[in-house]
């Protein structure tokens, strides 16, 4: 299906240029109450939003076209992208709608679905929207016009749940931990879980002013974390990114531990604890490391495209509960339905204090590989995938690698540049093979 405005994740793009324009997000939320209404009499639609200061203007227009078709809407405020889903779940709503562009800096804004169970929609329902954008609007009459509503405890519920999915008989009493919420979604929230778990807090990032979200902080920018660990001295480190569902993760010598490892920390301490685990799902972008440690104990393992979208697409596939990236976005089935670094954050948590063990010691066992990414630009025209002496490369290359090492070649969905990556267990190794490669598709 070509979709003309829905991507892999919802809607986004720059607030002021086409679709993020507040007449068009009006029309939005019209179509989107015409395709509930046909199959619900009165369907009710939670929004929330991230800190971004155009999320003003876009919940007014998609407040309006919602209720100009009959639905009622529920505003939550400033929410983490999981709060949404869970709320619109624990509401027995009929939608959840988040105003959120995620980690992308202020300028940009983007809107997102989730259905009644929180979960993301199928392109089916995006394609039906994108179907009644086309057509006229057909305004409800004053009689079936819908009404709006606040939720006034939406982030006490939320934290609620977050707090529910760790373990009732442990606390986190002792502990000091350094929490950046991006200047987003999760400022309010994010403190208060730890804090109420029992940890002393040092909150960053949670000063949002409508345009300094993902400024310099949060996930996307660890630095700040890292030097808030030293210069607190805490155990550890946490920081999310604006709409909080992604998650980077910092132990108190300031090293940063990204979603692979932590995906494998998930996994090993269920198993430590006798709970199965039938399979992980990674990315083609998850390092070799990982994959070994958990055939190693005897866990299978399944790649799907980069993104959580694919990755809860291929853990539906196989029916399994654990996936995630190197990004951050990690996916506990059993926790939630969607990806949560709140709930995420608590998981490893949770691992280090009933073990008794730091990050560091938890994951001694699995060193990563070194992965070399080099962008090798493209000239108009150059076909790749045709380009023979990049083939043969390739395979010298990886039968040099053997199963001790990796390589992924995929071109770049938005610039034309292709990605060659190479894992191996030695960083020269892995230098020298990459440019082999970049050096092929130069020559072709």
């Amino acid at each position: 299906m070509t979709r003309k405005y829905f991507g892999t994740d919802g809607i986004r793009g720059t607030v002021g240029q086409s679709p993020i324009t507040p007449d068009f997000v009006l029309r939005l939320g019209h179509a989107v109450g015409r395709v509930l209404r046909a199959s619900e009499e009165r369907p009710t639609v939670l929004i929330g939003k991230d800190t971004r200061i155009s999320g003003y203007m876009l919940e007014s227009a998609l407040e309006s076209g919602l209720n100009s078709a009959g639905a009622d809407v529920v505003l939550l405020g400033p929410l983490p992208t999981p709060g949404v889903a869970y709320l619109t779940r624990a509401q027995r709503a009929s939608l959840g709608v988040v105003i959120s562009a995620s980690h992308n800096p202020f300028a940009d804004n983007g809107i997102k679905f989730f259905s009644a169970q929180g979960s993301k929609l199928p392109d089916a329902w995006e394609s039906q929207v994108e179907q009644a954008l086309e057509q006229p609007p057909a305004w409800a009459d004053s009689a079936t016009l819908g009404r709006a509503r606040r939720l006034d405890d939406a982030a006490g519920r939320y934290i609620e749940f977050c707090k529910s999915t760790f373990a009732h008989d442990l606390t986190l009493r002792g502990l000091r931990i350094v929490v950046d919420a991006a200047h987003g979604a999760a400022y309010h929230i994010a403190p208060k879980v730890f804090h109420e778990l029992g940890a002393d807090v040092i909150a960053i990032g949670c000063a949002p002013d409508g345009m300094n979200i993902n400024q310099e902080v949060g996930a996307t920018h660890p630095d700040a974390l890292v030097r808030a660990v030293r210069a607190n001295h805490a155990d550890v480190g946490i920081a999310l990114d604006g709409d909080a569902d992604r998650l980077q993760m910092v132990d108190a010598t300031g090293r940063l531990f990204n979603g692979d490892e932590l995906l494998y920390l998930l996994a090993a301490d269920r198993l430590a604890h006798g709970q199965p685990v039938a399979g992980v799902v990674g990315t083609l972008m998850t390092n070799m490391a990982i994959e070994q440690a958990l055939e190693r104990r005897g866990v299978a393992f399944a790649r799907a495209k980069v993104g959580d979208r694919y990755v809860l697409e291929e853990l539906s596939r196989q029916g399994w509960l654990l996936g995630g990236e190197g990004s951050g976005h990690l996916l506990a089935l059993d926790k939630h339905t969607t990806g949560d670094g709140l709930v995420s954050a608590l998981q490893v948590l949770q691992a280090c204090v009933r073990s008794g063990r730091s990050l560091a010691q938890l994951l001694a066992e699995v060193p990563l590989f070194p992965q070399v990414l080099l962008n090798v630009r493209l000239a108009p025209g150059q076909d790749w995938q045709r380009n023979a002496a990049l083939a043969q490369a390739m395979q010298q290359v990886q039968a040099e690698l053997g199963a001790e090492g990796r390589i992924l070649v995929r071109a770049s969905g938005t610039e034309p540049v292709l990605r060659v990556m190479v894992e191996a267990r030695q960083e020269q190794q892995a230098n020298q093979c990459a440019q082999r490669l970049a050096d092929a598709v130069r020559a072709g």
